[in-house]
C-alpha cells in the first residue's frame, strides 16, 4: 500500500470539517478531550477558538448509546438533530444498508472505481462511504448518478468494488442484479 499524506490547510473551514469528523469518530465529553483529539491530528488551538468553532457549528451535549453527554453536531441534510458518534459497526451497517439499496453497478480500472446509483443518490452514497472511513479509500467525488472513489492502493479499484458489490448483496437481502467489471488492459 502507499503511504499517503493529508495536507490540511490551516484555515478556519478546514479546522471545523476536522472537528466535525472528529466528533462523528469519537465520543468526545468535554473540550479537553477534543483539543487532545485535535492536537493528535497536528492542530493546536486555543480554548477560546474551540468554543467559537463548536458554537458556530452548532454543536451540543446529547446522550450516546451509553448514557454519558457527548458532544454532537446535527446531521447532514435536512436532519438537522444532532448525532452522536458512530461506532464503526454502526456506519458499516449503514454503508451495507445503502449498498443495498443504492448501488446500481461498480467498475474499476486500477485505483479508480466507478459506482453507479439512481439519480440523485450518489452525493448521498459518497457520503455514507466517506463517513464508513474505509482504509482503502482515498476519497470520493459525486455527481448526479455517479460516485468517483479513489483508492490509497495503486491497483485497489478491483478489491474495492468487489467489497461494494458484496455490501450491496448482503445489504439488500437478496440476490442482488449488481454487475462489477474491471479494466484489465495493460499499457505496453
Amino acid at each position: 500500500m502507499t503511504a499517503t499524506k493529508r495536507l490540511v490547510p490551516a484555515t478556519k473551514t478546514a479546522r471545523q470539517r476536522l472537528l466535525v469528523d472528529l466528533l462523528a469518530r469519537h465520543p468526545v465529553r468535554s473540550q479537553g478531550d477534543l483539543a487532545t483529539l485535535l492536537a493528535e491530528a497536528g492542530l493546536t488551538v486555543t480554548q477560546t477558538t474551540l468554543s467559537r468553532d463548536l458554537v458556530e457549528l452548532d454543536a451540543v451535549k446529547v446522550r450516546d448509546g451509553s448514557g454519558a453527554l457527548v458532544y454532537a453536531v446535527p446531521g447532514e441534510g435536512g436532519d438537522r438533530r444532532p448525532v452522536p458518534a458512530q461506532d464503526s459497526a454502526a456506519a458499516s451497517g449503514r454503508l451495507a444498508r445503502l449498498s443495498g439499496e443504492l448501488l446500481v453497478s461498480a467498475s474499476a480500472s486500477a485505483n479508480l472505481v466507478v459506482l453507479r446509483t439512481p439519480p440523485g443518490a450518489a452525493q448521498f452514497f459518497a457520503s455514507a462511504l466517506d463517513h464508513a472511513d474505509l482504509s482503502a479509500v482515498l476519497g470520493t467525488i459525486a455527481g448526479d448518478d455517479t460516485v468517483l472513489v479513489i483508492t490509497r492502493d495503486a491497483t485497489g479499484g478491483g478489491a474495492v468494488a468487489g467489497r461494494l458489490v458484496a455490501l450491496a448483496e448482503a445489504g439488500d437481502g437478496a440476490t442482488s442484479v449488481v454487475s462489477t467489471t474491471t479494466d484489465t488492459q495493460e499499457t505496453p
